[in-house]
């Protein structure tokens, strides 16, 4: 029929122009050598931030810890109706950055590593009176959480218990980057001091252990974006979408108008 002409001539263009030649995807690591002196592994110290749960644990060389240690560490009541332990026995850093810590003040946590506020709280315990004899002060991080969107197989938020992740790791728990994701423009949403700065990693580059997001942060964002590939077989598609629904739309027509005819 001459009104299924122009369309079918149409959704042929579309078919063969997405047909063009595929252009290769950056690998993980790309032009890597095996290395005969091995380099070291640094671990960067992680900063407190704002929201932070952090679990706060003293101890001392008292013989009778359950009366001298007790009060300077909150009680935890695991039978709490529907709220876990850690949302319990945890202290929240504020907006302002403090902790306020019972018995002994407020603390400015924000910025500090967990050893700095560890410091600072054996001071305060000892300074300028001795409210207990060498106290041992532990401070562990109870929401480090990173979150992964975009072209890998399951994006999500990861729960971080040991308090160190790496992007690789990061991307390997969500499954991996997809075939149409771009591993040399992963971009890093990460939030330093009360501003928010963007980096940007190639996970194909040899020098990735270098980059200062190969080792994430809590509450960093990573996300992968789309390749060019990606992005224009979508738009593609959205194209033959419309055509095929003009098709339709002129096709219903024409037998109308040739039952019509008839």
């Amino acid at each position: 029929m001459k009104f299924l002409r122009i369309p079918a001539l149409l959704v042929l263009s579309v078919y063969f122009f997405s047909c063009g030649t595929q252009q290769k995807l950056p690998g993980y690591l790309e032009n890597v050598v095996d290395t005969s002196s091995k380099e070291e592994v640094k671990i960067p110290d992680l900063r407190i931030q704002k929201n932070d749960l952090l679990s706060i644990q003293v101890y001392s060389l008292s013989t009778r810890p359950e009366l001298s240690d007790a009060i300077y560490n909150l009680p935890c009541n695991n039978s709490s109706g529907g709220q876990s332990a850690a949302s319990i026995c945890g202290f929240m850093v504020d907006v302002n950055g403090n902790i306020e810590y019972p018995r002994l003040g407020i603390f400015h946590a924000e910025g500090l590593t967990k050893q700095e506020l560890a410091a600072e709280i054996k001071k305060k315990l000892t300074e300028p009176k001795v409210l207990l004899e060498n106290p041992n002060v532990i401070i562990r991080l109870l929401n480090y959480k990173i979150t992964v969107l975009g072209e890998v197989a399951h994006p999500q938020t990861i729960n971080v218990p040991g308090e160190r992740i790496t992007i690789l790791e990061a991307i390997g728990l969500s499954g991996d980057i997809t075939i149409h994701g771009r591993k040399n423009t992963v971009k890093v949403i990460r939030e330093v001091n009360n501003k928010r700065e963007i980096g940007v990693i190639d996970l194909s580059s040899k020098n990735l252990f270098a980059s200062p997001y190969y080792n994430l942060m809590q509450n960093d964002v990573v996300m992968v974006e789309p390749s060019k590939q990606r992005i224009k077989s979508t738009d593609q598609a959205l194209v033959q979408q419309k055509i095929g629904f003009a098709v339709s739309i002129i096709s219903a027509v024409a037998v109308i108008y040739s039952i019509i005819k008839n």
